[in-house]
């Protein structure tokens, strides 16, 4: 088992990285005296897959566990959803020590740590998540959120979970679109950050897309780890060190929001169209340094399977959709755009006629 620390003083949290760890839940959280009463939080396919493992090892530690089912999407992100849990959740908590348990992808992660945060002003939670997004990327560093109509993510808070466990065990039930889902996670990493996670990927696709156990434990681990050291730096998003992890989510959200998160692209899908729409910003302003780059984030894309153009989504509700963006600070946007692989810029101001010619090549053709 691999252990990695988040270091955040008091909010301080292990990452815990290996293969059959689900076992052993009931352990790791009783030895961080969250509660006598667990509240699992997850959709029917997962409680399927795992619920049965996860009540065996609770009940194996003392801990009493009550599971509440919500709709297996982006639809689990809204403001119904999280009123009608947070009802329930009150309505069960009497005379009980509760904490949150997450089980399951971002989806989950997001909408469980968002009323933990808010519930009695805050309750502890744990990310146990099921899908390769969910344990590169969204699990870590206490970003949770839903939805609003106009937008993702914009009702939200920073809240870090109590720890978080990684089964790499548990992606082999993953379907293949879901694991492409998550790689275009751990690509953003790649770029952002480390040529040599990107070389790997580059050289080692067709294992990882077999589900090779130790090149997933790879990838898990270094991302984890990437996104650890940058949370440590800037927590609570103020110092644009966080900033950088936003690459491709910019328009990738915008995507989502402008196919009125359907389903006709998952996060990691527009979130791949997104980075490669920075790059052509990043081309267009000419701030790149090395265009090979470029070349070699569109062939890694294409090899995972991902992606490059969104179809059936107009341009212009992409335009309008990212006008809402978090990032905007007054009528300036803010991009994070890759000027190479392993290093990035964050520009404010790139101009409407640029942005628009990038969103336009973005939903041209497919390809």
């Amino acid at each position: 088992m691999r252990r990695i620390r988040v270091g955040l003083k008091d909010r301080s949290y292990d990452i815990l990285i290996g293969r059959g760890l689900l076992k052993s839940l009931g352990l790791f959280v009783k030895k961080l005296k969250l509660g006598q009463d667990a509240i699992v939080v997850t959709n029917a396919r997962v409680f399927g897959l795992y619920g049965d493992a996860v009540k065996r090892s609770f009940k194996k530690s003392g801990i009493t566990v009550r599971f509440e089912i919500v709709p297996g999407s982006e639809k689990a992100k809204s403001v119904g959803v999280m009123a009608g849990l947070l009802d329930r959740i009150s309505r069960y908590d009497k005379i009980k020590k509760i904490f949150l348990v997450a089980l399951g992808g971002g989806v989950i992660g997001d909408l469980t740590g968002f009323v933990a945060a808010i519930y009695k002003r805050g309750i502890p939670y744990v990310q146990v998540p099921t899908t390769l997004l969910g344990q590169v990327d969204s699990s870590i560093g206490g970003k949770t959120a839903i939805d609003l109509s106009s937008a993702k993510n914009l009702a939200g808070a920073i809240y870090q979970p109590k720890m978080v466990l990684s089964d790499i065990a548990l992606l082999k039930s993953l379907p293949k679109r879901e694991l492409q889902n998550g790689l275009a996670e751990v690509i953003k990493y790649g770029v952002i950050k480390d040529r040599e996670l990107f070389s790997f990927l580059e050289n080692n696709i067709e294992k990882i897309l077999k589900q090779d156990p130790v090149a997933l434990e790879y990838i898990v681990s270094r991302s984890s780890e990437i996104k650890k050291t940058i949370v440590e730096k800037d927590e609570f998003d103020k110092k644009d060190v966080r900033a950088i992890l936003n690459f491709g989510h910019t328009l990738g959200h915008a995507i989502e929001a402008a196919s009125k998160y359907s389903g006709r692209y998952t996060h990691g899908e527009a979130v791949a169209i997104g980075m490669l729409a920075a790059s052509d910003i990043a081309m267009r302003s000419g701030v790149v340094q090395n265009i090979s780059d470029m070349i070699r984030l569109r062939r890694l894309i294409l090899s995972c399977g991902l992606p490059t153009k969104a179809v059936k989504v107009k341009p212009f509700d992409i335009w309008a959709a990212q006008l809402h963006d978090k990032k905007h600070s007054g009528l300036k946007n803010k991009f994070i755009l890759p000027l190479a692989i392993g290093k990035i810029g964050i520009f404010q101001g790139i101009t409407e006629k640029i942005l628009k010619l990038s969103i336009a090549e973005m939903v041209a053709n497919r390809s």
